[in-house]
């Protein structure tokens, strides 16, 4: 209690302090003096308060470097986007021309921040009268003209599309990614999101990481000459030859074929072999790649078996682990299967329906590579694009065999596969006689088309 609650002289009946209710009550009927309206200690208080604020604000104006502090603009903050495109024009909106969606919050959170810092709320209300005076029509001047792609029309009914625009430099798919491409002819292959397996979101760049992968990680083509002795290309044909063979008796993927073949070149590039021992390597790789790509790969008794016995469980076991051990544990590589499956799709996009002659046709010539050595010179991308290339030249001799879309996904004009293209015809018709015929008999299957029977005419220059 302070001073104001001792009782004075004047007041009978009460001595000492009293409570702050018997005050009230006594001041209401006249026995005490109303208080004063504040303390004299408080007013000194405000004051000693009032003359530091004052003394601060005129230092902080007099001062040459705070002057611009006084009156401080915030910049604006520019428009953020998820949309980037690389045409000439690399800033399409300004901040102080886009129309707030909400014009009576907009004008509510003007009227809040006025109350706070009238010298921002100025530059808002200017910011505010220029909206309404020039609008978002100005902005849009700056945007280039986007057109619209239409669907193509060998697409199937109902198939749900994402909308590509087109600017001058190229196509902008839903993602904002830009597509290079003068060609009005391209085909978005990756706009339809109906099946997940596609992974159309992130295949781009998954191929785009196959490409880098295929060019560090692949056999050097002249390990027969430098690091193998004992044994020559025609053994490693017969080798791989039989292993065709044993696939289709296993009903194994062809991917697991693909990978086995490159597992054998990988492996002979720099490890010698004696021959007797070739036949090892190749059940070991089998086995390996199984375990990779199957999802019941064949057990270690089943391949000593078709050996006829000729190596022990143990034999191939302690091969396994010297192969893997060579490889570091990182058996994946890109093979030419890779590549052609999303070649193919390419391929499938300019038809009304699928071709399974062609998709077989294609298959087949890829698949006649692996036994040649030479082909181990070529890219396995080089060597998918070609077996398209000759595929659709072997069917069709109307119209040219490659287009903007394939040469957009391939990433090769059709003078990049003039080389490999001869060459691989040259292994369709059988040229130089090769005896080894697992996997011509294996595509003159009627259920695989009987792709095997066909050939293709002569090549002509024109095409490259």
């Amino acid at each position: 209690m302070g001073k104001e609650n001792l009782v004075p002289a004047n007041v009978r009946g009460l001595s000492g302090r009293i409570t702050r209710s018997q005050a009230a009550a006594l001041r209401a009927s006249g026995q005490l003096p109303p208080l004063s309206s504040s303390n004299h200690s408080d007013q000194k208080r405000v004051l000693k308060a009032n003359a530091k604020r004052a003394a601060l604000d005129q230092n902080n104006s007099s001062a040459p470097d705070n002057e611009c502090l006084k009156h401080k603009k915030r910049a604006a903050l520019q428009v953020v986007t998820n949309v980037c495109c690389s045409c000439p024009q690399s800033s399409f909106f300004n901040a102080t021309k886009i129309q707030p969606k909400n014009t009576k919050k907009a004008k509510k959170g003007l009227a809040n921040v006025s109350k706070v810092a009238p010298s921002v709320a100025a530059e808002i209300q200017h910011l505010q009268t220029d909206i309404q005076k020039e609008g978002v029509q100005e902005t849009l001047q700056a945007v280039p003209k986007l057109q619209e792609v239409a669907c193509p029309n060998d697409v199937k009914e109902g198939a749900s599309f994402w909308p590509i625009t087109i600017c001058n430099s190229g196509m902008v798919d839903f993602s904002g990614n830009l597509i290079t491409s003068c060609d009005p002819d391209f085909i978005d292959i990756d706009s339809d999101m109906k099946d997940p397996q596609f992974c159309t979101l992130y295949a781009p760049a998954i191929y785009d990481n196959l490409r880098v992968a295929e060019l560090l990680r692949r056999p050097f083509p002249n390990f027969m000459e430098t690091i193998q002795q004992d044994i020559s290309q025609s053994m490693r044909g017969i080798l791989v030859d039989w292993l065709v063979e044993v696939s289709e008796e296993y009903k194994l993927e062809p991917d697991t074929l693909y990978l086995t073949v490159y597992l054998i070149d990988w492996f002979l590039t720099e490890n010698y072999i004696e021959r007797q021992r070739l036949q090892l390597l190749g059940i070991t790789c089998i086995l390996i790649a199984s375990k990779y790509e199957e999802i019941c790969p064949p057990r270690v008794e089943e391949l000593c078996f078709i050996t006829d016995s000729t190596y022990t469980r143990e034999e191939v076991l302690k091969m396994e682990t010297q192969v893997l051990r060579y490889f570091g544990f990182q058996v994946f590589a890109p093979t030419a299967k890779t590549f052609l499956r999303r070649f193919l799709r390419a391929a499938q996009a300019s038809y009304k329906s699928a071709s399974l002659e062609l998709e077989f046709l294609a298959n087949y010539l890829a698949e006649l590579t692996l036994i040649d050595y030479d082909f181990l010179n070529f890219l396995p991308s080089t060597i998918a694009a070609s077996a398209l290339f000759l595929a659709r030249w072997t069917l069709d001799q109307s119209c040219h065999p490659w287009n903007p879309t394939l040469e957009h996904y391939t990433a090769y004009k059709a003078s990049d596969l003039k080389t490999t293209v001869h060459a691989l015809q040259k292994l369709q018709l059988n040229a130089d006689g090769c005896p080894l015929n697992a996997i011509r008999t294996k595509y003159r299957q009627e259920k695989l088309k009987s792709v095997a029977a066909l050939s293709s005419p002569e090549l002509l220059e024109t095409l490259f």
